[in-house]
């Protein structure tokens, strides 16, 4: 098992750096990146810890590439990573950016984590050479002399993440076949980690058991374990609820199951990929998505303070295009009589969509931000806009009509195939109850290229429809070849 990340932190250990500031002898000082580095325990079991590090830039020019290095005392090592380049030389460790997210704009901040087997905490930071404390780079505790051993990290790629250890406290069961993956899914308590073994699951894999926050479920394996399902099949209830002679066609299905961490195999040729219903405090990392009819990834149901991250998602929408959206955050509101399960509103709130790659060939929105969901994280993607396929009103990366939202230093880029508008753009659809959709939303530090086809980069549908709750949009976004502009709103230093 390679992760077990809690949404809110459990432990925090901070270290603060400083790049090379560019400092005169003088009030005054040229432009130049200043960073600064953060490390914080997301998780801790009995031995070890996964934990998530911050590379700030609070600088006045953009920094184009970081290093952290630190050292872990002896019986404390890094046993996986992501999203960054990993290398080690005795208790001293190396993370280098990857291609997608090496530039950290003035204002603006790139992550990374890794996985800890052993309680160490870091020393001895530095990050671009300089203290993670602030002043002169700290002087190194001697370490045993090894050779390097590069070890990537895993990053979104087809080979995937490797799996560590599993924490203990709870059981391992280790999976080989579909049969024993559907009874593994079927009798999970709190704590348990199913394993899967490299190969093809053909089946229908469903779950409504319940891990607790602080004992939750995790479902692990390797990019080449792979679960398809070939259905659907049978005749289902009005409204989607596992049902026994029915087969959803679903790739995973979590219903009425918060509290898992799903980590590192791959969902493919299947109606949907994952979905989660009702299923709360649920993380997916480091998955591969792809080939689905519809959806990749959908948090529906009021499945709130979710994560998906360090994952790709790609070809979506094989058989109907207008669904094929990449992630999937909340229900329309015509879906409420289904999905509106807190006060007639599908409330999944404050799901952080973090470091994935999604497309190309994602044939309706990259992300699809629905109306009636509050206050989610949109952060350090990549899009790759190849394949949109126009239908269903789907021509932009990000669609959003929730509110509250921060979308920040992600990259999108677009080329033929495909139809194209804009970027992002919001929408403001009326619903019952009522609330100001589609406002309230902030855009920083990304970067657009629109192909010379785009419209907009960011485009605001309306400002009258958002009194007291307008969307921002930073002046550290930025577009290319793009045919009318940035935005069509103001833009805020």
């Amino acid at each position: 098992m390679r992760t077990l990340r809690a949404v809110a932190a459990t432990a925090a250990v901070t270290l603060l750096g400083v790049a090379v500031p560019y400092l005169t002898s003088t009030a005054a000082h040229a432009a130049g990146p200043v960073l600064r580095a953060t490390v914080t325990q997301v998780s801790v079991w009995a031995t070890g810890y996964g934990a998530d590090v911050t590379v700030t830039n609070t600088g006045d020019a953009p920094a184009t590439g970081w290093t952290v290095v630190f050292d872990l005392p002896t019986g404390t090592t890094v046993s996986s990573s992501w999203s960054a380049v990993r290398t080690q030389s005795g208790q001293r460790y190396t993370f280098t950016n990857v291609n997608w997210n090496g530039t950290v704009n003035p204002g603006a901040s790139q992550t990374f984590g890794f996985n800890a087997a052993g309680i160490g905490t870091p020393a001895n930071c530095t990050v671009n050479g300089a203290s993670c404390t602030g002043g002169p780079a700290p002087s190194a505790s001697p370490s045993p002399s090894t050779p390097p051993s590069p070890s990537p990290s895993p990053s979104p790629s087809p080979s995937g993440p490797p799996p560590s250890s599993p924490p203990p406290g709870g059981p391992v069961v280790d999976v080989v076949t579909a049969a024993q993956l559907s009874s593994a899914l079927g009798s999970a308590n709190p704590g348990t980690t199913i394993r899967l073994a490299p190969g093809t699951y053909r089946g229908s894999f469903a779950t409504t058991r319940p891990g607790t926050a602080g004992s939750r479920i995790t479902l692990t394996g390797p990019r080449t374990a792979i679960l398809i399902n070939d259905g659907p099949s049978g005749t289902g209830p009005s409204c989607p609820a596992p049902t026994a002679g029915w087969d959803s066609g679903y790739g995973l299905w979590l219903f009425d199951a918060p509290y898992w961490n799903l980590t590192g195999f791959t969902v493919a040729e299947s109606k949907k990929g994952i979905v989660l219903d009702n299923s709360h405090h649920v993380t997916i990392s480091g998955v591969y998505v792809h080939h689905t009819e519809d959806e990749g990834v959908h948090f529906r149901r009021s499945s709130a303070d979710g994560v998906i991250r360090d994952s790709i998602v790609e070809y979506t929408g094989l058989v109907q295009p207008g669904y094929g959206e990449g992630v999937y955050l909340g229900s329309a509101g015509s879906n409420w009589a289904c999905h509106g399960n807190s006060g007639g509103v599908d409330r999944s709130d404050r799901v952080q969509v973090l470091n994935n790659r999604i497309g190309p060939y994602v044939a309706a929105e990259h992300i699809d931000v629905k109306e009636g969901t509050f206050d989610g994280v949109i952060r350090g993607n990549t899009f790759d806009g190849r394949g949109i396929s126009g239908q269903n009103s789907a021509d932009s990366w990000i669609d959003v009509k929730g509110i509250g939202y921060l979308i920040e230093n992600n990259t999108g880029t677009f080329a033929a195939p495909g139809t194209f508008v804009n970027g992002y753009e919001t929408h403001n659809p009326a619903t019952t109850p009522s609330f100001l959709n589609g406002c309230g939303n902030t855009w920083r530090s990304n970067t657009s290229n629109l192909g010379g086809v785009g419209q907009y980069a960011i485009r605001i549908t309306s400002t009258s429809k958002c009194p007291g709750s307008l969307n921002v949009v930073h002046a550290s976004n930025t577009v290319t070849n793009a045919t009318t502009g940035l935005t069509n709103i103001a833009v805020t230093p």
